[in-house]
């Protein structure tokens, strides 16, 4: 270049500063080999993972003054509100009835934070993710684990139940971690999906908050399956019946209640493995294509964020 000749001035690209591998990871890789990446992305940052669920737990018990023992007074609380709402205002609800919904309470409390945590898992990293190259993946599956660690403090709060209704304590309780697997594969694959769409749609988390509550209140919490097949309306409408057993959580509150609780007539027992089954089967297949999804948007959030 001759002396004194002026170059003109090309404003650096965001995609010119990310590695060739992650600007073309949406174009030429197959969704087989997107989704082992996405796995061996897990695999190999199982550190970086432990690191981020520890500080998110810190975080939690640090930002609040009773910190993670708002996990077993929050529960708790809501089964107060609603026992007293239904057993007293409506008089309607089955024998023991706070053990039956805190049955439901409990899991449902670690699924609708976790997915409000893992929402903005990849927004609130903003800084990180310009400054440091690594893959995304392990930041709503951070957020999401940590959620295990608060369940397991919320686990208290149904030991005390327990003691109170101490005819409902048995042996099948320890299916309680089995059910516990099927709804983190589900949760996860959830986490991946609202995590990566919540870097291009920012008002998602506002949306989220809403379908969490819609969803609580069309799944049986608060009710049994059985309960709602007396409904007029389900009876008239056999349909309307399958499309509530298919909600995911039909099947997981469900199978929470009858390893805890029982049913109205009958001591707890083993649940409905089958039924299980077909939902991890499920989950298995819906976490496989939001890693899918999130792999292919991945190479565009340094841009966004």
């Amino acid at each position: 270049m001759p002396l004194g000749e002026v170059v003109p001035f090309r404003p650096m690209s965001a995609t010119s500063e990310v590695p060739a591998a992650f600007r073309n990871a949406a174009g030429d890789r197959g969704a087989i080999r997107l989704v082992r990446e996405g796995i061996a992305d897990i695999r190999s940052r199982r550190r970086l993972v432990r690191y981020l669920v520890q500080a998110d737990i810190r975080k939690r018990g640090a930002d609040t003054l009773l910190g993670n023992i708002w996990w077993v007074l929050d529960p708790l609380l809501q089964m107060v509100v609603y026992v007293v709402f239904l057993s007293i205002v409506v008089r309607n609800g089955p024998p023991d009835y706070p053990l039956f919904i805190f049955a439901a309470i409990l899991p449902w409390k670690w699924f609708s934070a976790s997915i409000t945590d893992a929402t903005t898992s990849i927004v609130r990293h903003d800084q990180l993710i310009k400054q440091i190259q690594f893959p995304k993946l392990v930041l709503p599956v951070a957020a999401t684990s940590a959620g295990i660690v608060s369940f397991a403090f919320g686990t208290v709060a149904l030991v005390i139940l327990m003691l109170f209704y101490s005819s409902h304590f048995s042996p099948y309780l320890a299916f309680i971690p089995v059910i516990a697997a099927v709804q983190f594969v589900f949760t996860l694959a959830c986490a991946f999906l609202v995590a990566a769409g919540n870097v291009f749609f920012r008002d998602l988390g506002n949306v989220v908050g809403h379908v969490l509550r819609l969803w609580w209140f069309l799944s049986p919490g608060l009710y049994s399956l059985a309960t709602l097949e007396q409904v007029p309306l389900f009876q008239d409408n056999p349909a309307l019946v399958t499309i509530a057993k298919m909600n995911p959580f039909a099947i997981m509150f469900e199978a929470y209640r009858v390893v805890i609780y029982g049913t109205p007539t009958s001591p707890p027992a083993a649940p409905d493995f089958a039924s299980l089954a077909t939902l991890l089967v499920a989950s298995l297949g819906f976490l496989a294509l939001t890693t899918i999804v999130f792999k292919r948007l991945e190479p565009n959030f340094a841009k966004v964020v």
